[in-house]
């Protein structure tokens, strides 16, 4: 939309999201209580606040209804190339504000609840997380699972319905405790089950040899059950499926138990079939190696693959009955894309599927899997490698393992030819690892069965081809390509920060939600000192409101004046908590030693969950706890420091944090961070960012200018250099007074002084075993976080920046990322069109009758759609809809 001229259309942009209109807010309080009477079986005397979130969540649902089904029939009309994300997290998040605004309705939900007496912030507030992510990995998922419904892709993301999300933080005593993630206990308003589409995955068996090659005898059977999420599209009427399968026990054992006697054992022990997708791994950058986790990777690829195949087959021709008998043309209608190495295990599975099970020949398997499939890889840290035991794919997987054997002997003599004589890189670049307990390297299976394989940021793209991966660069640099991560901007602007998108739409109109680029119209306005004092305000606004937060919650008064300095993340050594924390302990201090010292007042808030197993990452959160404990009860200090601990950081708590920073920390060791996402969001939000030349903060600098972007610490080959020469922490504890007093604090007890050694184990990190150079970054980050005090007392240069980060955002919206993806990697091309509404006609009556009648994959939404009248006796032909 361009910029607004006249008054009538200044008057009527008040808000991006529009004016309701009189009959759309109607319409949805009559719906609203239809949901909350004949769905819910309650009358307004007795329904309570979830009660009416359900009846709320329900009425938003039936508007996604029509679209989803209209949206299938229309790839089916179509018969595009699809493209398939495999992925075993999702960090979706809260679904129905981003439903509402994404459908355009927000301004009619938020007008019809109020004339009901309800408060829909209150009722968005119940929804329950789906955290069915770890971190960045999973939320990256999600952000694109949105842009491609955007950008109109025929794209279908796939995954596993954990009934346990990322655990419940909870901060007891200064200490991390677990607590399991019911998300499910009171209903899933979103999800359709599809019974219908249930699939077998086979586990252990043996592989039987005979003349027509191998066949995979004897096998445990389970079940998965397809549960359907929709995706919608902003304001296209597109809306995509997000697919999860659930593990279901078989039913075919009744005879034996009766025959047993024991019918009841057998019964309970159905839950060891179902424990599959009971919980999500909380472990994210580090591999366990437990079998549970190689069943999970393995149960999400078999059920998929079955379900993209059967829908390969029937596409156009819409019946169960297998139309297409000939795979030459898969490749060029199914892309599928691997979420990092948990989803590899779809390499040998297709390459089962089509030998032993459709006929083909090795040499036409292995070319239909390299051309549609697509590896990103997301770390170069050797922890988080997944390298499965050969014992344990022969116990489970037994023809997956020999499948992936012969992979490796082709493979190695493609080396030997390129390399003849080269045993040593014979050996470096085996799928096969010989020493100690027999592995197979899941990274480099995919690199060899993939025809791209992608980096997350410039830095990373670059390090995996002249690091961990420079062997297969050297032979097929052809497949080695970078795509840079991106954020939706309508989660993460739109969404959570409405005051600051208001006041960039009535800048520069609202093409910028589908085009973050436009934001570079902002630029202009950076000396436009009303606009400034504008943006001043907004984010006063939204840091007053996040006090208010953090006094309810955490019960600590901060003053919403002060400097709010953000780190929220995963807590992990490379992340550098530490290193926050060192910093928070000299300015704490700095104060002490001299109480009259001009000091920027600061707010220091750090979030994040510590996988349960990781002891060091939990002793940090520990730490931080204890300074926070010290300082913020101490009277000399007052409200010029706080620091707070953010208990269970999670999208919906982001969605709050975000819009109020100040200051984002993004600090980890040079070279470690894949590309961050939560860099963009602050960046997008305008917060200025305090980094190291890491991950995405390179190109984020590339973009907004060095001038407005606080770079401290060692570049990449610094740190490189450093470590081969050798690194001495204790140098650089010896040569900083400041830095000593802080480690000796940590270490003698002086943040806990009833245990004086609790915090032993983190000064020999720091000290000892100081993997990610914290002390060699520490002088430089001091004196950066120095810099930083000094421009934030002059709040219109602040301003400035802010608005210049914010400008310099549009490289970093996950519809540039998808768009590349789809071009360079899926070849296929998004889409602007805007499907028909439901109430709109879709087909020409004889495209209509031929393609409804027949379509197979209405099995994207329910039958409880709004379609046209010509369609209805059309739809209800179709066997089983």
């Amino acid at each position: 939309m361009a910029t607004p001229t006249s008054d009538f259309d200044k008057r009527k942009q008040i808000s991006v999201r529009g004016i309701a209109e009189v009959e759309s807010v109607a319409n949805i309080k009559k719906t609203f209580n239809q949901h909350l009477h004949f769905t819910l079986v309650k009358d307004r005397n007795v329904a309570t606040p979830r009660d009416y979130y359900f009846a709320l969540a329900h009425t938003v649902r039936d508007h996604l209804v029509g679209r989803w089904i209209r949206t299938q029939q229309y790839y089916y009309e179509k018969d595009p190339k699809r493209v398939y994300y495999l992925s075993l997290e999702y960090y979706m998040g809260r679904s129905l504000q981003n439903t509402m605004i994404n459908l355009g309705i927000q301004a009619a939900c938020d007008e019809a609840l109020y004339q009901l007496g309800l408060d829909i912030e209150e009722l968005q507030e119940l929804e329950e997380d789906a955290g069915l992510g770890n971190g960045g990995l999973g939320r990256l998922a999600a952000c694109f699972l949105d842009s491609m419904a955007t950008l109109g892709l025929a794209a279908y993301g796939y995954g596993i319905r954990y009934e346990y999300g990322i655990f419940d933080q909870k901060i007891k005593d200064g200490e991390q405790i677990e607590e399991p993630d019911d998300w499910l206990r009171f209903g899933n308003p979103w999800e359709k089950a599809r019974p219908e589409y249930m699939l077998p995955v086979n586990f252990y068996g043996r592989v039987e040899k005979h003349e027509r090659g191998s066949r995979w005898v004897d096998t445990q059977v389970v079940f998965a059950m397809p549960y359907d999420m929709p995706v919608p599209g902003y304001l296209n009427n597109t809306v995509n499926t997000l697919r999860l399968w659930s593990a279901k026990s078989p039913h075919d054992f009744s005879l034996k138990f009766f025959n047993n006697g024991d019918y009841i054992q057998a019964v309970l022990d159905r839950n060891n079939a179902e424990n599959i997708s009971r919980v999500l791994y909380p472990n994210d950058n580090f591999f366990s190696g437990k079998e549970l986790r190689l069943k999970q990777e393995y149960f999400m690829v078999a059920a998929s693959l079955q379900d993209i195949i059967r829908r390969f087959k029937s596409a156009k021709f819409g019946c169960r009955d297998p139309v297409r008998t000939s795979f030459d043309s898969f490749p060029d209608k199914v892309a599928i894309q691997l979420n990092d190495t948990h989803p590899s295990m779809a390499i040998p599975e297709l390459m089962r599927i089509l030998i032993d099970i459709e006929g083909l020949t090795w040499e036409k398997a292995w070319q239909v899997t390299v051309k549609t499939c697509a590896y990103t890889n997301h770390t170069v840290l050797p922890e988080a490698l997944e390298r499965w035991t050969v014992a344990q794919l022969e116990h489970l997987l037994p023809r997956h393992l020999e499948i992936i054997y012969h992979i490796n002997f082709l493979h190695l003599q493609e080396v030997s030819k390129k390399f003849p004589g080269d045993t040593d890189r014979l050996r470096r670049m085996s799928c096969v690892e010989e020493e100690g307990d027999k592995r197979i390297n899941m990274a480099y299976l995919s690199i060899v069965g993939s025809h791209a394989i992608n980096g997350v940021a410039a830095l990373h793209s670059e390090l995996l081809k002249t690091t961990v991966f420079r062997d297969f660069y050297e032979m097929l640099p052809e497949r080695f390509q970078n795509k840079t991560n991106g954020i939706t901007p309508r989660r993460w602007l739109l969404l959570c920060n409405p005051s600051l998108a208001d006041v960039i739409t009535d800048k520069i109109g609202d093409g910028w939600v589908r085009d973050l680029s436009e934001l570079a119209k902002l630029k202009p306005l950076a000396n436009d000192q009303q606009f400034l004092r504008r943006l001043l305000q907004i984010k006063q606004e939204n840091k007053m409101r996040l006090a208010i937060h953090i006094k309810e919650k955490y019960n600590v008064t901060v003053n919403p004046g002060s400097m709010f300095d953000i780190q929220v993340k995963r807590i992990h050594e490379y992340k550098r908590q530490l290193l926050n924390c060192l910093h928070i302990i000299t300015m704490y201090n700095r104060l002490k030693r001299n109480p009259n010292l001009p000091f920027t007042p600061r707010t220091v808030m750090v979030g994040g969950k510590a996988a349960p197993g990781y002891h060091i990452a939990k002793q940090i959160i520990k730490l931080i706890c204890a300074v926070a404990r010290v300082v913020n009860n101490d009277p000399i200090i007052g409200d010029r420091l706080k620091v707070i601990y953010l208990e269970n950081y999670r999208v919906s708590l982001a969605e709050k944090i975000i819009p109020a920073a100040d200051l984002s920390e993004q600090i980890s060791t040079a070279g470690t961070e894949a590309s961050g996402t939560g860099n963009m969001k602050f960046q997008l939000n305008g917060s200025l960012t305090i980094g190291t030349l890491d991950g995405a903060n390179v190109e984020m600098r590339e973009e907004m200018g060095a001038e407005n972007f606080f770079l401290f610490g060692m570049t990449e080959p610094e740190v490189q250099a450093l470590g081969q020469k050798g690194y001495n922490p204790y140098e650089y504890y010896e040569r900083n007074p400041e830095l000593k007093l802080a480690v000796d604090q940590i270490r003698n007890g002086f943040f806990s002084p009833s245990n004086p050694t609790i915090f032993q184990d983190i000064a020999d990190v720091i000290l000892k075993h100081d993997r990610f150079f914290i002390l060699a970054d520490y002088d430089a980050y001091i004196k950066c976080q120095d810099q930083v005090s000094a421009v934030y007392m002059d709040q219109m240069k602040w301003a400035r920046m802010s608005l210049l980060n914010i400008a310099s955002s549009g490289k970093f919206s996950s519809d540039r990322t998808i768009t590349q993806y789809a071009r360079e990697i899926w070849s296929v091309e998004p889409s602007n069109v805007r499907l028909p509404a439901p109430h709109e006609p879709l087909f020409s009556p004889t495209v209509a009758k031929s393609q409804v009648k027949n379509s197979d994959e209405n099995d994207a939404a329910d039958g409880d759609a709004k379609a046209p009248a010509a369609d209805v006796s059309q739809l209800q032909q179709k066997k089983g809809y």
